[in-house]
């Protein structure tokens, strides 16, 4: 499995994901999910999840610059339209082998989240479905996931907006990475991660992170501890009413508590067979015997 989540702020963006594939308990392979495109006038990172021969295919046809109605990603216009060209480098895939993976009973899975910038234009990301079509990050939506993502989601709707700084985003990331690692087994170390800064077209602050890194294992620890500390500090339910602020049992404003169902009493079941009517019973018809015939007197 995967996770790799994408960032889409007011400074930058931040890509991280994970390197594990797994096929089973033990079919476990480290494989890396972020490829980098760099140019004089722009810069893109491509994250991938889903099969792996699929993602693979995909990312080569980008990297040899194939032409898609003369366009490559190192000649598109823009981002938009570099994303595009992402699509169409999957749909070539899909022509290509979605008939056999569909004999072999497979689905054909890929998502892709990509971004960068084009010099001229602001840093935008971009969330690429398996049929090539993809939708665009927005201030209102600014982060994308791919992959195992509910373990990592919760953070990220809670702290993260279009205006956190990177360093804040950077950290916001790496604990929901943690949570999935800590939760899914099929995530794995080590992790690619990105800090791209608006208007560099350039990776100014790529790291991969394993377990001996300080800083990821100080937030491993740390995360774990103030989680148990938060949990510890909100107060248990009190049930008598006592404390108005924990008073768990003050009645619904829209609808009333469950209702509790008991067997019928046995007085009703009585009443239930008296009442109920009998089917009548056929009256057995009488043998009409033959009378004996008397002798006429002479």
């Amino acid at each position: 499995m995967t996770y790799c989540v994408g960032l889409c702020l007011k400074d930058g963006l931040v890509f991280l994901s994970d390197t594990r594939t797994n096929a089973g308990v033990d079919q476990i392979g480290t494989f890396r999910k972020m490829t980098l495109f760099q140019n004089k006038d722009r810069f893109f990172t491509l994250m991938s999840a889903g099969n792996l021969a699929i993602t693979q295919s995909v990312k080569e046809i980008l990297l040899q610059g194939q032409l898609f109605k003369g366009k490559n990603l190192w000649t598109a216009k823009n981002s938009y339209e570099a994303a595009v060209l992402v699509g169409d480098a999957i749909k070539q895939v899909y022509e290509r082998d979605h008939a056999a993976l569909e004999k072999s009973g497979l689905e054909f899975n890929c998502n892709m989240i990509f971004g960068g910038q084009v010099k001229g234009e602001k840093p935008r990301l971009f969330n690429i479905y398996s049929a090539g079509n993809f939708i665009e990050a927005t201030p209102e939506t600014c982060y994308f996931q791919i992959g195992e993502s509910k373990y990592g989601k919760p953070i990220l709707d809670r702290v993260l907006n279009f205006n956190t700084p990177l360093n804040l985003a950077t950290k916001c990331a790496l604990i929901s990475m943690d949570s999935t690692l800590k939760s899914n087994i099929s995530v794995g170390l080590p992790l690619d991660m990105l800090v791209y800064e608006k208007n560099s077209l350039k990776a100014t602050k790529l790291v991969t992170l394993d377990d001996a890194n300080p800083y990821f294992a100080m937030i491993h620890q740390a995360w774990g501890e103030k989680l148990r500390e938060a949990f510890n500090s909100i107060a248990e339910p009190s049930w008598s009413g006592a404390h108005k602020s924990s008073d768990i049992s003050t009645p619904a404003k829209k609808m009333g508590i469950v209702p509790i169902n008991h067997p019928p009493s046995k007085v009703k079941v009585q009443k239930a067979t008296r009442t109920t009517k009998a089917t009548p019973v056929k009256k057995a018809a009488k043998k009409v015997v033959p009378k004996k015939a008397t002798a006429k007197k002479k």
